[in-house]
């Protein structure tokens, strides 16, 4: 079983504010055990990370491969255990790829809208073109400012969340914020197996 675990751009923990920067991989190796912890508990003592169906609800900045010297507890949301290391940072985890995962996500929902609004449809060309280096920063925030007009003048929830979707994807700046929200805005159409893919 692989497990993984998420930082932000500091290395640290997004809850626990740990920085992890003396046990991450380097030169190709994996970083050295972390202490181990002798009474575990869910989200207050332990090491965190989730299984690869799971990686949805912790996107952040970084995303690495991680093992237990004993297999953790866990359950439908997450894992934990007593000791852990960190075997490899997962490099197509990056601003690209969230991007584009993103804006899938978002057409995805545009799928179930009879007549999308041009604006979100607009949105998701320009996010596309800017994870790939074809847009500007102006062009995005144009296309983002006009994807949240469309949300606004949506006639019903369906249409709403695709718009919202989609301007989250093309204006935030965190493009690891806009995967995890536009994921949850376009939740049930199988994100969870389309990211695995991306960065396999």
């Amino acid at each position: 079983m692989k497990y993984y675990k998420f930082l932000t751009e500091e290395h640290k923990g997004e809850y626990s504010e740990f920085d992890f920067t003396a046990y991450l991989p380097k030169k190709g190796k994996p970083g050295k055990w972390l202490p181990k912890v002798d009474k575990l508990n869910k989200c207050s003592s332990g090491y965190h990370s989730c299984k690869p169906e799971q990686i949805l609800q912790w996107l952040n900045a970084e995303m690495y491969e991680v093992e237990y010297k004993v297999e953790p507890e866990g359950d439908d949301e997450k894992v934990w255990g007593a000791q852990i290391r960190f075997i490899r940072k997962v490099d197509k985890w990056n601003d690209r790829t969230a991007r584009l995962f993103a804006v899938w996500c978002a057409r995805e929902a545009l799928k179930l809208v009879d007549k999308p609004d041009p604006r979100s449809v607009a949105a998701c060309d320009v996010a596309e073109r800017f994870a790939n280096g074809e847009a500007t920063q102006e062009e995005l925030a144009a296309a983002g400012a006009a994807a949240w007009a469309a949300a606004r003048d949506a006639a019903w929830a369906a249409a709403w969340a695709t718009a919202w979707a989609a301007a989250w994807a093309a204006a935030r700046d965190a493009a690891w914020d806009a995967a995890r929200y536009a994921a949850g805005a376009a939740a049930g159409y199988g994100q969870t197996k389309k990211l695995l893919e991306m960065l396999t």
